[in-house]
């Protein structure tokens, strides 16, 4: 079997509501880009890379050469074609060889007919289990959606409690003072009645409001602080002086960086993303090494639709690690690419695909809505907030969001709403 072509599509798709972080904001909807690897066996596999737009269809294009009459099945001689590791200090494309790692499971699965996570060892469970992941956001147009106070933020979370049946929750922080948001995730904790609970600012604390904000939460029932600082030593320092795990998916995100933290540790929970780290190959290599550590793994997410997910659930469930519940923004979407919709969580978890390959199939008339929507809008800046022109964030922060500011941002472009017309999975 022989690699004949590749094709990228991006799209665009709404979110619920405008979703904060402590870098800037998701105005709306998630940018991503779809890869289809061809082969001359008329078998297509499905990958998935997020943000670029149109510079990430033309990355994955200009690949294009480097991949035709290449094998699929050689995923080892992939990496070093596509990332070897000197010439990616010039051309870092990580990324880039995830989305095609990804393919070229589907492919191979789909000629042995097995779904990935039988190329992968074979399933350990049925289901992954996903935390809420709960976001500060800006109200919609209509004034709807937003979530700035903590009443707010415990109506949310009991909305997705009842929906989709978390049993765990995640506050994405880092957008208002450190205070303050000390304030509402205590809410948060004592609203979800005891469920475990965990927090990521995003590094953007500095190492003595780390250890504030460590010592206001150590009552609670934390899975882990997530990046509360930046760097492997301030998190080494912040370490020696609480007992809560430490987690990161941004200083340990690479091998090297990976035995660094093992001979000299920083962080307790490697928080693995089949994007970040070049493929779910490359997640179970990490997860293998901690497992020899005893260092426990969580899966990552950072905006995927249906494909990526897909790689997100196969990877999941073959982990013997997998010691935490999953990340997903998926509940924030209001729809999906794929034939059938969106997953669907039951208790908390989703169940993991068995079909041929990744288990997913594009549907098209959808992927055209949506590549037509990102035609339309175009790309947005991930690292700025329209509401704040000029603000960017210092690491440390100490330039915070006003928490008693209610703003209907007119810059954020228009989400869908349900009259919206949509074409029906097939």
């Amino acid at each position: 079997m022989k690699i004949t072509g590749l094709s990228a599509t991006t799209v665009t798709l709404d979110l619920e509501a405008p979703l904060r972080h402590s870098n800037g904001a998701h105005w709306g909807r998630f940018v991503r880009t779809l890869v289809e690897v061809h082969t001359d066996e008329g078998i297509s596999g499905l990958g998935e890379l997020g943000g670029g737009g149109q510079s990430a269809e033309a990355a994955l294009k200009s690949l294009e050469p480097y991949l035709i009459g290449h094998d699929p099945h050689h995923l080892e001689a992939l990496q070093l074609i596509v990332a070897n590791p000197t010439a990616s200090l010039y051309n870092n494309r990580t990324q880039l060889l995830a989305a095609l790692e990804f393919a070229c499971l589907d492919i191979i699965g789909k000629a042995a007919n097995l779904p990935v996570h039988a190329l992968l060892g074979g399933k350990l469970r049925d289901r992954v289990p996903f935390a809420s992941y709960l976001f500060f956001r800006y109200p919609n147009p209509d004034g709807s959606g937003e979530i700035r106070t903590a009443e707010q933020l415990l109506e949310h979370a009991a909305d997705l409690r009842a929906r989709h049946g978390f049993t765990s929750h995640k506050l994405k922080g880092g957008v208002y003072p450190p205070e303050y948001e000390l304030d509402v995730f205590r809410e948060l904790a004592h609203g979800v009645e005891g469920q475990p609970v965990r927090y990521d600012p995003n590094c953007v604390l500095s190492l003595a409001q780390a250890r504030r904000f460590a010592a206001g939460i150590a009552d609670l029932n934390n899975d882990y602080l997530e990046d509360p600082t930046w760097g492997l030593n301030g998190l080494r320092q912040l370490r020696r002086d609480i007992a809560i795990p430490l987690a990161t998916n941004t200083v340990v995100v690479n091998p090297e960086q990976l035995a660094c933290n093992l001979r000299d540790p920083a962080v307790d929970v490697i928080l693995l993303d089949t994007t970040f780290w070049g493929g779910i190959r490359a997640c179970l290599k990490a997860a293998a090494t901690c497992a020899t550590f005893q260092q426990p793994v969580g899966v990552h997410s950072s905006g995927e639709l249906g494909v990526q997910l897909a790689t997100m659930l196969h990877f999941g469930a073959v982990l013997p690690n997998f010691t935490y519940s999953a990340d997903s923004h998926y509940h924030h979407l209001r729809d999906d690419i794929i034939v059938g919709g969106k997953f669907r969580y039951v208790d908390g978890a989703i169940t993991v695909p068995d079909g041929p390959g990744l288990g997913v199939t594009l549907d098209r008339d959808k992927v055209e809505h949506y590549a037509a929507r990102y035609r339309e809008l175009g790309d947005y800046p991930y690292d700025r907030d329209p509401t704040r022109p000029g603000w960017y964030p210092h690491i440390p922060n100490h330039r915070w969001a006003d928490p008693t500011r209610t703003a209907r941002p007119a810059d954020f472009s228009p989400v869908s709403t349900p009259s919206d017309p949509l074409p029906r999975s097939t």
